[in-house]
């Protein structure tokens, strides 16, 4: 299970204090997103702006990263960067979405300079976002962009497993919502024949035990979910 954001019911997204809730309950895995500041430091924040956390209207680029630090986000926290993330905890696996073109080289560089390239994975709704960010990465951990899922997906319902393998080359795991594209992707033979092509599956964003379970019975290897603290222990045990 991913921790989507971290844990935030009693602390703000993709804060340390959100992760380390997250942790604290057993979380192994953790999901954030990445925007740059003004002065080009990779810093977490899911939106482009302040409005919906902070109930500022100005962007997050518009800001450098001491501006930001002032941004009172509730429970004592501010804006962090991906830096001071992945230092915190040291151990941890994170799911890095590239949310600006901007951003990916300073992500990049941020994990270099964390020596964390062997427990990150690269995504991004953007394909150029995305390879900006794993060029820069020499065998990082990623998956595909849209147009590549789409045209697995393709291959999939069709039964054509060249198409998926192509579809999927040069990528690690698909990161797939249940609906998508006006058809149901979270099922058992879709997820079968990402499985024979390599692929681990990783759905979002789930919340609810029932769907829960029910994915996991499919076969998915992931899911992200804002509630870990109801998503853990769920997982089939390992043999």
């Amino acid at each position: 299970m991913l921790a989507h954001r971290g844990l935030a019911i009693d602390a703000p997204e993709n804060t340390l204090l959100a992760f380390l809730k997250a942790l604290a309950l057993g979380a192994q895995y953790l999901e954030t997103d990445v925007h740059a500041s003004k002065d080009g430091v990779a810093v977490l924040s899911h939106d482009p702006n302040l409005l919906r956390v902070a109930g500022h209207k100005v962007r997050v680029s518009e800001l450098t990263l001491a501006q930001l630090r002032e941004i009172d986000l509730g429970s004592g926290q501010t804006v962090n960067t991906l830096a001071e993330a992945l230092e915190a905890f040291p151990d941890v696996r994170f799911n890095i979405d590239i949310k600006s073109l901007d951003a990916a080289r300073p992500a990049a560089m941020a994990i270099l300079a964390a020596h964390a390239t062997n427990r990150v994975l690269i995504t991004s709704f953007n394909a150029r976002r995305r390879h900006a960010a794993v060029s820069l990465l020499p065998g990082v951990a990623s998956s595909p962009a849209p147009g590549q899922i789409v045209l697995a997906l393709i291959g999939a319902k069709l039964g054509l497993p060249p198409v998926v393998r192509f579809a999927f080359r040069h990528v690690s795991a698909v990161q797939v919502p249940v609906r998508g594209a006006g058809f149901r992707i979270a099922t058992r033979r879709v997820i079968s024949r990402f499985h024979a092509a390599g692929m681990e599956v990783h759905i979002w964003t789930v919340n609810d035990v029932a769907t829960m379970k029910r994915l996991l019975d499919l076969g998915v290897d992931g899911m992200f979910t804002d509630r870990i603290d109801l998503a853990l222990g769920l997982e089939t045990p390992q043999t």
